[in-house]
């Protein structure tokens, strides 16, 4: 892993973002001391459609409207 300094960093930032798309991490320091890393992100978790939507009907369960219409919270949002 590659150390880059904060004013160099700065100034290459888009060279240095070039690097970490393909895979590189860059530390950045601030006066030789560690403030930052650049790493490309974590690849996504994708999660089951099913545990999704069981997932909220169990909400829908829990958190009603008592009795109020679409209608009426929009137009109590107009005053």
């Amino acid at each position: 892993m590659e150390t880059v300094g904060a004013y160099e960093a700065k100034t290459h930032l888009p060279k240095l973002l070039e690097r970490v798309i393909k895979g590189e991490r860059i530390t950045i320091t601030k006066h030789g001391v560690p403030v930052a890393v650049l790493q490309p992100p974590s690849p996504l978790k994708k999660t089951d459609p099913r545990k999704v939507i069981t997932e909220l009907r169990k909400f829908r369960d829990k958190h009603t409207l008592k009795g109020l219409s679409i209608r009426d919270m929009i137009e109590e949002g107009r005053r």
